[in-house]
């Protein structure tokens, strides 16, 4: 509450104006000076504790109100609808996006309402399942503070029972719930990778998962049943019309639980300070794979006690994502339909099992411009074994002025001066001297000499 307490001014100056009050008058009835009134409204002074319980006293005055940034994802919420190609030409930054949803928050949530609701053309429809959950898990920045603590409080409980955290789990399986864990040949389940049968009371998993996948499976299926009516109520609360985006997002919230509980918050935290985040490292102290703690590196984000920011994204060799996850990073390096071919998440297919890391400078659709530090690796699709699953890479990022923490960036370069210039897709990107480039920019005005041929294929006004 305290950082939106410095910006209230316009919710104070609704809430006068719907009282039908002058300044003068509120003030008195809050014991201020009309001049202190008047700088609050235009936000020169901070609301304080004191006139937030007078407020609400007073006024029924509902302070969540003054959170209603959150309903837009803040500032990089908006910044990231705003990097839709057909703002591009607006050069809108940072500090005009934090004074617009400052001044004038109700028009802020109005826009991304009314973006969100189809006027996206950068993004999927608004009507796809996947992306409806994107938006929501966004809102929450992936970090869903009451399944950590859950998850938090059963993996202490299972540690001292068992410091083996797979037997752990089996156990709790068995004692609690009264199902076995039964690993099956791939020619018993040759199209799945776990299997509940309550009449034979088993957890089914096929032979093909590695053990810190069959640790994740298990750890999935404690959290349906142990935190089903938590992760229901997390999922009623989106609002989803689409049946398909319920479950989705409860999928998702399972999972969260399931990698929460392998890599407790407080005990992933330390070790992710002490080593650096050191990837390697801390995948085998906890035994999970990558994928797993990539994405439980996005959700570090309790209050008090936070992380790095990082995003991540899982990426197939056309360069299509299948998952991202822009966490609390801010990121618009994930909001294009397309990765740009010059970031070298896409050399990480080459290199099957290594770390791939770069320092990349981005510009968004909108023109703005970030730097990031990106870790990519391959991964084999769900953690199963053999030559024919399906491979894809993960890539963590992270602020690259944050990234002098990290051990993998010990000894590397991370000025702005020795970044490689990636951008958001051939499509939405207005570099002209890319020889990587595929396709011209959208909207943009082809240029033709017949006399001469550039170093890229299409020449287009700037």
């Amino acid at each position: 509450m305290a950082d939106a307490a410095l910006l209230a001014g316009p919710a104070i100056r609704r809430l006068r104006r719907r009282e039908g009050l002058t300044q003068a008058a509120m003030a008195s009835r809050l014991a201020i000076s009309p001049s202190y009134l008047n700088l609050i409204e235009r936000n020169q002074r901070p609301l304080s504790a004191r006139l937030l319980v007078q407020l609400a006293e007073r006024f029924d005055f509902d302070p969540r109100s003054l959170r209603q940034d959150e309903a837009v994802g803040g500032i990089d919420g908006l910044r990231r609808r705003l990097a839709d190609e057909r703002f591009a030409d607006l050069a809108i930054d940072r500090d005009e996006v934090a004074e617009w949803l400052s001044a004038a928050p109700q028009a802020a949530l109005a826009f991304a309402r009314l973006y969100d609701a189809g006027g996206g053309k950068a993004e999927p429809s608004a009507s796809d399942p996947m992306d409806l959950v994107r938006r929501e898990i966004e809102r929450w920045r992936n970090h869903f503070a009451d399944l950590d603590s859950e998850a938090e409080a059963l993996a202490d409980e299972l540690r001292l029972s068992n410091p083996d955290i797979g037997a752990a789990l089996t156990e709790r399986l068995r004692q609690k719930h009264q199902l076995a864990v039964r690993i099956l040949p791939v020619d018993v389940m040759p199209d799945a990778l776990r299997r509940l049968d309550l009449h034979a009371r088993q957890l089914q998993l096929s032979e093909q998962l590695d053990q810190a996948s069959r640790n994740f499976q298990i750890a999935v299926q404690l959290a349906m049943l142990e935190q089903r009516d938590a992760i229901a109520a997390l999922a009623d609360g989106a609002g989803f019309a689409d049946r398909a985006a319920w479950r989705l997002l409860r999928r998702h919230l399972a999972a969260y639980f399931a990698a929460a509980l392998l890599m407790p918050y407080g005990r992933l935290l330390r070790a992710c300070e002490a080593t650096g985040y050191d990837l390697p490292l801390l995948q085998r102290r906890f035994n999970v794979g990558f994928e797993q703690l990539a994405h439980r590196l996005t959700t570090l984000q309790r209050v008090g006690q936070r992380g790095l920011p990082f995003f991540m994204a899982r990426i197939d060799r056309a360069g299509q994502f299948s998952k991202r996850y822009a966490g609390a990073s801010g990121t618009t390096v994930l909001e294009s339909a397309a990765s740009c071919p010059l970031w070298n998440v896409h050399r990480a297919f080459e290199q099957a099992g290594r770390i791939v890391v770069q320092n990349v400078s981005f510009t968004d659709a909108a023109g703005q411009t970030s730097q990031w530090f990106s870790l990519a690796r391959t991964v084999e699709g769900n953690g199963a074994l053999g030559g024919d699953s399906a491979r894809f890479v993960v890539v963590l990022g992270v602020e690259a002025r944050m990234a002098g923490q990290l051990a993998a960036a010990r000894g590397l370069g991370l000025g702005a001066d020795l970044a490689e210039t990636i951008g958001a897709g051939c499509a939405l990107c207005h570099r002209a001297d890319c020889q990587q480039r595929s396709l011209p920019p959208r909207g943009a005005v082809l240029e033709f000499d017949e006399r001469s041929r550039g170093l890229t294929p299409f020449d287009f006004a700037r």
